[in-house]
């Protein structure tokens, strides 16, 4: 099962980030795809404010994984730069720590993915569009969807 959305503008990717994150639950993942650009981080942006994070939100490319304190906490992950040593950072530990883990570029670590997540992949349109497709694992994710999409 999939959603196919597509946003027209960044307010659109705002919010549809912002109606997800009113589902959130503990040790929820959220496995972002996309070509640099396509709104990855901005959906993370969005996310975090909506869990009341107040701190500036940016790419953890360098750090590649990145903790915030809100309503609970948030483990921003950038996979981009991993390769071999994606088991010695201990990422899986993550997905246990009873907060929500938003990773970017997800697809380059799918092998150690928990089975149930949220997958959303981002393409570009154009400038401004933004076409989506949200595909959830696990009945958690199939009830988010039902609810908010």
């Amino acid at each position: 099962m999939q959603y196919k959305i597509t946003s027209y503008n960044e307010e659109e990717t705002i919010e549809l980030a912002q109606n997800i994150e009113s589902e959130k639950f503990p040790n929820m993942v959220i496995c972002l795809e996309g070509d640099l650009g396509s709104g990855k981080t901005l959906f993370t942006k969005a996310f975090a404010k909506a869990m009341q994070v107040a701190d500036n939100i940016t790419s953890p490319t360098f750090n590649i994984i990145k903790e915030y304190e809100g309503e609970l906490k948030l483990f921003h992950i950038d996979a981009y730069r991993l390769s071999e040593v994606k088991q010695d950072l201990g990422i899986p530990e993550y997905f246990k720590k009873r907060g929500i883990t938003i990773i970017e570029w997800s697809d380059l670590i799918e092998d150690i993915l928990p089975k149930n997540r949220l997958v959303i992949k981002f393409r570009i349109i154009d400038e401004e569009t933004r076409g989506i497709i949200i595909v959830p694992y696990g009945d958690k994710y199939i009830d988010l969807c039902e609810k908010v999409l």
